[in-house]
């Protein structure tokens, strides 16, 4: 960071308690800007994007191979200032500078936010400084997306179903057979995994029924996979004695906090297994695996983002209105000018980082200063109303809303 340019970074604005955000969801922000000396900018800008990449090496004899790819969902860059543009006000006074943003997540449905051992998805807002002459100033900020529950799949709500049968030879005589079925194929995190088995010990020794629940993290470039599994669970049942047929129920709690399936993406796959398996004396263990998937926090009924201080409603919603578009060109909330104009001394904007009134039903959405006085959409003053005659004089505070054209990722 240069001696001109203090700070740069980027926020956003939480909207519910879990910190995430989902498919159409509105993610408001602030890019915060500090200079020393009136500084000359070429662009300054905003990006939200997302993208899938994994990583890793493996020696080859004397050869160290590269294993890489990339899988990129979406990428929007707006500006607040652009050097193709001369109107753009592109001068900055000594101080501290907040320009506003939103953006709205594209209504597909994309992988959750993960990392792995040499692989990640991953979702960011990035901010960029452009000055002549001058080494870009960055800063950005990761976001914990989570898809909404797609529950269309009927395989994914059908019960499962197994059998086994084995022949036991050496220490152990006779046989054993098991027949295995579970409720569903999806579950939500915490739901509970219900395995009903129905077990046939005809052997001369007693058996006992074992169940492990375990991931599966497969990696994929140039042609080559990467494979990490890990056991989450054991538990055992009781035992099955010699020359008699039983029938157990076990439900198997679901940890919290499993990273979600991930089945949609061309580079990595996050999968889960039931295996279901008699711990045989002395002999192989005859098995059953079954495909768990995690699916995506259930919505809580009757819940929504309002209820933590941000309307979040889908576009057209009827009952609140929508979020505005980012503003256009906006200049800055905070700007230290001469005494008596916009952003002097004794102004105090709204605090960052912090919910916007959630009783506020006006005309421009959530995101409008809780005491605008102008019509919808139009550029116009707020001014505030200070009763104590100690506080400072009233202020402006100024936005623009019209939308400014999406900038794609060139690369």
């Amino acid at each position: 960071m240069s001696l001109t340019v203090k700070n740069i970074s980027v926020t956003y604005n939480p909207i519910n308690q879990s910190n995430t955000f989902t498919s159409g969801d509105f993610i408001s922000g602030q890019v915060i800007l500090d200079v020393a000396k009136d500084t000359q900018m070429q662009s300054l800008s905003v990006k939200i994007k997302g993208k899938a990449e994994v990583y890793w090496t493996e020696r080859h004899g004397k050869t160290t191979v590269v294993y890489s790819d990339k899988e990129k969902y979406y990428s929007v860059e707006r500006f607040f200032v652009r050097e193709d543009k001369p109107h753009d006000s592109s001068v900055v006074a000594p101080g501290r500078h907040v320009y506003p943003f939103t953006f709205q997540l594209p209504l597909q449905h994309f992988p959750p936010t993960f990392k792995g051992s040499v692989g990640k998805v991953v979702y960011t807002l990035e901010t960029k400084l452009s000055r002549s002459m001058r080494i870009s100033s960055k800063d950005k900020a990761e976001f914990h997306y989570v898809p909404g529950p797609d529950v269309s799949n009927p395989e994914l709500m059908a019960p499962q179903y197994g059998s086994k049968d084995k022949q036991m030879k050496l220490f152990t005589s006779g046989s054993v057979s098991m027949n295995i079925n579970t409720e569903k194929m999806g579950y939500y995190l915490g739901e509970g995994l219900k395995v009903l088995a129905e077990v046939q010990n005809s052997s001369s020794r007693a058996i006992k029924p074992k169940y492990c629940l375990y991931e599966k993290h497969s990696f994929f470039a140039r042609g080559k996979r990467r494979l990490h599994t890990h056991d989450l669970l054991k538990e055992a049942g009781e035992p099955i004695e010699p020359n008699s047929k039983k029938t157990v129920t076990k439900v198997l709690s679901i940890p919290p906090s499993l990273a979600i399936s991930i089945l949609n993406c061309r580079i990595l796959k996050v999968e889960y297994r039931l295996r279901v398996y008699l711990d045989v004396p002395y002999a192989s263990d005859p098995e059953i695996k079954f495909p768990v998937v995690i699916l995506p926090p259930q919505p809580v009924s009757g819940a929504t983002n309002r209820d933590f201080g941000i309307w979040n409603q889908p576009p057209g919603s009827n009952m609140y209105p929508n979020p505005p578009p980012m503003a256009a060109l906006a200049p800055p909330l905070h700007v230290v000018g001469p005494p008596g104009q916009f952003g002097a001394p004794g102004y105090y904007g709204p605090p960052l980082n912090s919910f916007p009134d959630p009783g506020y039903p006006g005309p421009r959405g959530p995101f409008a200063p809780p005491n605008y006085t102008g019509p919808p959409g139009q550029f116009g003053p707020s001014v505030s109303n200070h009763s104590d005659p100690s506080a400072p004089p009233p202020y402006q505070e100024y936005q623009l809303y019209p939308q400014l054209p999406d900038h794609p990722e060139k690369s």
